[in-house]
C-alpha cells in the first residue's frame, strides 16, 4: 500500500486539502498530514472549511499534528508545499531526504509508469536536488481572505490531479 505524507507549516490548510484530495482519489492509500510549526490539536478554520466545501471535501475531524520522525519513517513519499519545508526536513528529518519533494516538483519531474515508486523517486536524487524557490511553492493563504483559500484549494486540486497518476497504482 502506498503511504503519503503531506506537510505544510501549520497543518491547517494546504496539507489538509492535499491529503483530502488524495484520500478521495485513492482511498486504498494511507494518507497522513502534518506540519513543521504546529499548535497541536486545532481544527481547520472556517476559511479552510469553506475552501474545501468548494471542492466537495470535508475534514471536520481533522486536528493539527506536528511532524515527527515516525511520520517521515512511515511514508513512501513526503510531499511538501514550499521549498522551505524541504529545507526543514533536510535539517530535522534527514532520513527522508530521498523521499521528500515539493508537490510542484513531483508533478513536474516524477516519471509516470509502472516501475516501483521508490525507484522513480530515487532517480530524481531528491536528497541533493537544488531547490527553486521561484516556482516550487504553493502559497500559504493563512491570514488571507476567503477567496485566497479557495484559490489555494483549486491550485491544489489541479496539482493533485497531475500527481495522483504519477504515483502509480499503489
Amino acid at each position: 500500500m502506498t503511504s503519503l505524507l503531506f506537510v505544510c507549516t501549520g497543518n491547517a490548510t494546504r496539507s489538509v486539502i492535499a491529503g483530502a484530495l488524495a484520500r478521495v482519489a485513492r482511498p486504498e492509500w494511507e494518507v497522513v498530514t502534518a506540519g513543521t510549526f504546529v499548535v497541536e490539536g486545532l481544527p481547520i478554520s472556517w476559511r479552510t472549511r469553506g475552501a474545501m466545501a468548494e471542492l466537495g471535501l470535508d475534514a471536520a475531524g481533522h486536528r493539527s499534528t506536528q511532524l515527527t520522525h515516525a511520520h517521515v519513517d512511515a511514508a513512501d513519499v513526503v510531499i511538501v508545499q514550499e521549498y522551505q519545508h524541504v529545507q526543514y526536513l533536510r535539517r530535522h528529518h534527514p532520513q527522508g531526504d530521498a523521499r521528500t519533494a515539493t508537490l510542484k516538483r513531483l508533478v513536474r519531474d516524477l516519471p509516470a509508469g509502472a516501475g516501483p515508486l521508490g525507484d522513480r523517486l530515487a532517480a530524481l536524487d531528491l536528497a541533493t536536488v537544488d531547490l527553486e524557490p521561484d516556482w516550487e511553492d504553493v502559497v500559504d493563504p493563512g491570514g488571507g481572505e476567503p477567496d485566497d483559500y479557495v484559490a489555494c484549494a483549486h491550485e491544489l486540486a489541479a496539482l493533485m490531479a497531475g500527481l495522483i497518476p504519477r504515483l502509480g497504482s499503489g
